[in-house]
């Protein structure tokens, strides 16, 4: 089959090397489209710890071709989305639900390979149908649809609460939807330029600040004046982190859903302390996934816009260079089997 593989950080080529069979447990997916992260250039440039040699990828949907265990058949032919997260099953956090905290925890497109292939191996208990009038391009978004889900719920965020999001790539974006169709009012999209905020006009932010152009703590003043009650950083920036601390109002939330690609920060605790803020983490979707199909199959969230790059996975340079630069209007390329 053909694969983009990592071979070490920094050297990345499209290969061939055989098809993978599924072990007990595990499908065997056709892959119909995987989109590029900017996670993946992380893991390209060795930011990121990985296992090398490695063929990244972790926004995919496809179709299942083979299963290495017979009670999981029924999977066979189905068009899927699923969860990267391959865990134990058994200890307490996976029977808790926390398959991120089991000590065995290995994530697809990291430890594992990923879907830049034209075949992917998956556990077939993340695995979840995709619906018929859902794109394959779009189910792979449910991926980073499913950290927006669990990054507003672990924010408390809730109807009628205001929102400020700093950063308008695709986890940004996510955010917006998942804000959108949970009733919050007064979304705000900041990002440091305007490539990527006409974007966020059109998926209805209620206000947008470029915060190169305009001074962000004085424009939110006026957007929300007493403050904002959630403010979920997508940037992982130093200077980003300190103005969402200072914007948040009295009591109110700050989610940290940005890497930080191991920089120390520095930040005023009293920003935090004084204002008895909550600060959370909130660094992957929880598998949110199924939810995420859920409510695209139902029209609740539509992320067909971000959808900017349609290309084969022999044009992986192209795809790659476009997530580096990001050129106006841009966010997110998506490798499609047919095209």
């Amino acid at each position: 089959m053909k694969a983009v593989r990592i071979e070490k950080p920094g050297v990345i080529h499209l290969t061939e090397t055989e098809i993978p069979e599924p072990p007990a447990g595990f499908a065997r997916v056709r892959v119909e489209a995987c989109a590029i992260c900017a996670t993946d250039l992380e893991v390209i440039d060795g930011r990121i710890a990985a296992n090398y040699p490695l063929i990244p990828g972790h926004e995919w949907s496809g179709i299942v071709d083979a299963v290495g265990s017979a009670e999981d058949e029924e999977w066979i032919g189905k068009p899927v989305i699923g969860s990267n997260d391959v865990v134990c099953l058994k200890c307490d956090a996976c029977r808790s639900g926390n398959w991120r905290y089991c000590k065995h925890f290995e994530e697809i497109g990291f430890k594992r390979n990923g879907a830049y292939a034209e075949y992917v191996i998956v556990p077939c208990y993340g695995l979840c149908e995709k619906a018929d009038h859902v794109t394959f391009e779009e189910a792979a978004l449910c991926e980073p649809l499913g950290v927006a889900l669990g990054t507003m719920k672990k924010a408390g965020a809730g109807l009628g609460d205001t929102l400020l999001i700093m950063g308008s790539g695709s986890i940004g974006l996510c955010m917006l939807a998942v804000g959108k169709a949970m009733g919050m009012r007064r979304i705000v999209v900041a990002a440091s330029s305007r490539r990527r905020l006409g974007i966020a006009e059109e998926m209805g932010a209620y206000a947008v600040i470029a915060t190169q152009e305009q001074d962000l703590e004085a424009e939110m003043k006026k957007i929300h004046p007493e403050g904002t009650d959630v403010i979920i950083d997508a940037t992982g920036k130093e200077e980003c982190i300190q103005s969402c601390l200072r914007i948040a109002r009295k009591g109110g939330t700050v989610a940290l859903a940005g890497y930080g690609r191991g920089r120390d920060m520095q930040i005023h605790v009293d920003d935090i302390h004084l204002n008895n803020l909550v600060v959370v983490g909130a660094g992957n979707n929880w598998n949110m996934h199924k939810k995420a199909m859920h409510l695209m199959e139902d029209g609740i969230i539509d992320l067909s816009r971000m959808i900017t790059e349609r290309m084969p996975l022999e044009d992986y340079e192209r795809g790659i260079r476009m997530v580096r630069e990001r050129p106006q209007g841009f966010v997110k390329a998506v490798f499609v089997r047919d095209i």
